[in-house]
């Protein structure tokens, strides 16, 4: 182990020294002036990793003004956003760093927001972090190393464990709890025994941060490598009742005479899968959170429309629309940004579109409407129901992806001939008033709807024949049309 440790110690000082000269200028410069700086927390702890960013984290004893005038000059930015809680941001040569006071902070357990306190030693300031693999220092210029919590052990262990009692780590901050699932996550760690015990004990706490900071925690961890497990964690420890209830509530009791999936596992599984899909696709892309958040949350309906069958069948009849519509109001609740809210509920919404197609051919008009409706979604719509199929019969499996092969070739096919992408009626709004003879108002915007109906039924259609229909509907809503057609 101990061997170990000291390599993991020198590929930390190699990874240090990629970031220079950035940091070692900045530590000379605060070396020159009596201060002490350290790289700390999960710079440290990136840096033992080999993965090593070009975002820093520095602690020092030199109080926010002080550390103010010595970026002075320096950096090519400043900014001071959080200088009442001890830290400094600043930008030099493509590294963005920031800087933070020793913190010795004493905290209400009402709410998560310290009485800011500045402290005086690395010690003090080490066994106050959350977890013990951002608990970790390295001192410059000297890059000497700090390890007063067996930070070093826990990373080589891949273990997540606190520093003080977890208790107290988490009645202090209870967002702390969901950044444990978060590095499950994010890491691959696992956390030990006895924070699983007290994030399970205190789960009610979260109830205390509010529902920014949650929904940032839980993006986070979706957009990690192991999001499958960090999922888990939250269930398992009781987290997710307060932060995301819909998903627990998905494990229904199976019962032996209305065989069903469990309904949280399966969507477990189509969260990994759907993930193989975006990494297959595009292995440089980042994470697709609107995807994972589909994935994970497609089947939320379920427990609300699940109805047993005579026979010992058991039915789920448009949990997709009562899925969206949950999806809504959660996303909403926990303060995502509205593009985010209407991508992942229409998703949710379309999930089940295709097993139209695979219970019996459709149309080219049937297929129009459904590249329509998803719209730009359509790519991930379509790893999406893919990503669905979790059936362990084969020959059941091969059929549905066969199938939306199919689809997907049929689409392509129509795509090339028409330009799916930018369906629209043969007529625009312009042409529609100036055929009827009408002001801009509603009747431009029925009419415009009834020929993309109609384009999505029948195809292009030539200038002569949308000008046919415009004028018969017209005339079915008692709206006067030219006796002779006009300019065709």
């Amino acid at each position: 182990m101990q061997a170990r440790e000291r390599q993991a110690q020198r590929n930390a000082v190699v990874e240090l020294v990629k970031a220079a000269p950035v940091a070692e200028e900045l530590a000379q410069r605060f070396a020159a002036a009596g201060h002490r700086l350290y790289l700390v927390g999960g710079s440290v702890r990136d840096a033992l990793l080999g993965r090593l960013g070009t975002d820093l984290d520095f602690t020092t004893e030199a109080r926010p003004e002080q550390v103010r005038d010595l970026l002075t000059g320096w950096a090519e930015t400043i900014w001071d956003t959080g200088i009442q809680f001890g830290t400094l941001g600043a930008y030099r040569h493509g590294t963005t760093i920031e800087i933070t006071t020793f913190r010795a902070d004493i905290y209400d357990r009402v709410s998560r927001n310290p009485d800011v306190a500045f402290g005086d030693t690395i010690e003090a300031d080490l066994v106050r972090r959350d977890f013990t693999v951002n608990a970790m220092a390295i001192e410059l210029p000297s890059r000497s190393f700090i390890d007063l919590n067996d930070g070093m052990a826990d990373l080589l262990q891949r273990r997540l464990d606190t520093p003080a009692a977890p208790e107290d780590s988490f009645a202090d901050d209870p967002l702390r709890m969901l950044r444990a699932a978060r590095f499950v996550s994010q890491l691959g760690f696992t956390a030990t025994d006895r924070v699983v015990q007290a994030m399970t004990d205190m789960a009610i706490e979260i109830t205390r941060i509010t529902p920014e900071r949650v929904q940032v925690e839980l993006s986070k961890l979706l957009c990690g490598e192991f999001p499958r497990r960090g999922v888990e964690l939250l269930v398992d420890t009781g987290l997710a009742d307060h932060v995301l209830p819909e998903l627990p509530a998905m494990k229904l009791e199976i019962d032996e005479h209305h065989q069903h999936k469990d309904v949280y596992r399966h969507s477990l599984t189509v969260l990994d899968q759907a993930i193989d899909l975006e990494r297959a696709a595009d292995p440089e892309a980042a994470p697709d959170l609107v995807l994972r958040l589909a994935a994970l949350l497609h089947d939320i309906g379920k427990p609300a429309t699940r109805r047993f069958e005579s026979g010992g069948g058991v039915s789920f009849h448009h949990h997709e629309v009562v899925g969206a519509k949950m999806v809504r109001k959660r996303l909403r609740a926990l303060r995502y940004p509205k593009d985010v809210i209407n991508d992942v509920a229409d998703l949710v919404f379309l999930h089940l579109r295709f097993h139209g197609y695979s219970e019996g051919q459709w149309t080219d008009s049937a297929v129009r409407r459904y590249v329509n409706d998803a719209g730009p979604l359509l790519d991930r719509l379509h790893k999406l129901v893919r990503a669905d199929c979790t059936t362990r019969n084969k020959r059941k499996a091969t059929a549905l992806q066969r199938a939306y092969d199919d689809l997907e070739e049929r689409i392509a096919r129509i795509a090339a001939e028409e330009d799916l992408a930018k369906v629209r009626p043969d007529l625009d709004g312009n042409e529609i008033m100036r055929l009827l003879g009408v002001a801009p108002g509603p009747v431009v915007g029925r009419a415009w709807k009834h020929l993309k109906e109609l384009r999505l039924d029948r195809g292009p259609m030539s200038r002569e024949e949308a000008t046919e229909e415009l004028f018969s509907w017209a005339r079915d809503q008692g709206i006067d049309v030219p006796e002779a057609p006009v300019d065709r």
